[in-house]
């Protein structure tokens, strides 16, 4: 029997990470024809069928799960060893993956993702935008960013960001012809801006009383949207109330194109993290990407760096749920 190499090792286990062969050629930068010949290729040298393709689905077969169960600690081991003779070079090299939500690509994108590429020649950085909580590790990434309520505990997690708030902002012209809400209940008179979340369900606005008291409003709205660059235009065009983090509509309120209410219903609270897992070997990529995550924060605590730029541009802005 013929040996198989590496990459399609590596073809089988993006395939049943992704369960899709277009995502899985995109992770390994092929083309999915070539990925369906690579595993063609190896199941030919087995001599039996390690993927269940139908045109709906794609799922790994029994023996293609034993193979997988035996194959992915042997490249995780690979990959460890190569990443140990990695440290030795004078900068790092490979490929450094992240999972983050929109927010925190715009907050990291210009103070830290393009000076680390600028940096370090030898790295890539792959940021995927997620709306959903993913498990990092399953899914094959590095590191994650969320707020530090949603990291999971066994992480570790490097701030990367200021404390932040979700406040409600309306444009001056739709409070031309409304009241100013002076308690959440009063939004239930209001014209919201509703936000679907990943999962489907539309998002009650959440609020805490300075002292304590908590409530969720499911306000009402003609307008239902799951994009926060989206609402702050919305909101800017006078077509409602949104509930946004002040990342994305500091320039607004500055510029006095938004103003802010309610605001003694949202305090401020811990903002972004940068995790990896506790327990495995850390790269020398990201542990490069960790001490520039770092020194950008001590520079921001200054006035700049991480979270000094979002107040300057009125469009970049993000939010918690």
């Amino acid at each position: 029997m013929q040996h198989a190499g590496l990459f399609e090792l590596n073809a089988v286990v993006a395939i049943s990470t992704h369960r899709s062969f277009r995502a899985a050629a995109t992770e390994l930068g092929i083309s999915p024809s070539a990925l369906s010949h690579a595993i063609a290729g190896l199941e030919k040298k087995l001599g039996v069928r390690l993927i269940n393709r139908t045109t709906r689905s794609v799922a790994l077969s029994e023996a293609g799960e034993r193979f997988l169960a035996r194959v992915s600690p042997a490249l995780r081991e690979i990959a460890g060893a190569m990443e140990d003779v990695n440290e030795f070079r004078d900068t790092p090299a490979g490929t450094l993956r992240i999972n983050l939500k929109e927010r925190a690509a715009h907050q990291i994108l210009r103070p830290v993702v393009a000076k680390f590429l600028r940096h370090y020649p030898d790295m890539n950085v792959e940021l995927t935008l997620e709306g959903r909580a993913i498990d990092i590790v399953a899914e094959g990434f590095d590191a994650g960013i969320r707020l530090a309520e949603a990291v999971p505990q066994d992480m570790v997690a490097i701030p990367c960001g200021p404390d932040t708030r979700f406040i409600v902002v309306g444009a001056p012209g739709y409070f031309a012809r409304a009241s100013v809400p002076r308690s959440p209940l009063d939004l239930l008179a209001h014209e919201c801006i509703r936000r679907r979340m990943p999962s489907g369900k539309i998002y009650h606005w959440e609020f805490e009383k300075r002292g304590g008291e908590q409530m969720a409003v499911d306000v009402p709205g003609r307008l239902t949207l799951d994009s926060d660059t989206l609402m702050v235009e919305a909101a800017v065009e006078g077509l409602g109330l949104a509930f946004v983090s002040d990342f994305w509509v500091a320039g607004h309120l500055a510029a006095g194109t938004l103003r802010a209410v309610l605001g003694d219903w949202t305090p401020p609270f811990p903002g972004l993290r940068l995790y990896y897992p506790r327990h495995r070997h850390m790269t020398a990529g990201l542990r490069a990407f960790v001490d520039m995550i770092r020194a950008e924060t001590k520079l921001a605590a200054k006035g700049g760096g991480v979270h000094a730029d979002p107040a300057k541009r009125p469009h970049d802005r993000r939010k918690r749920v």
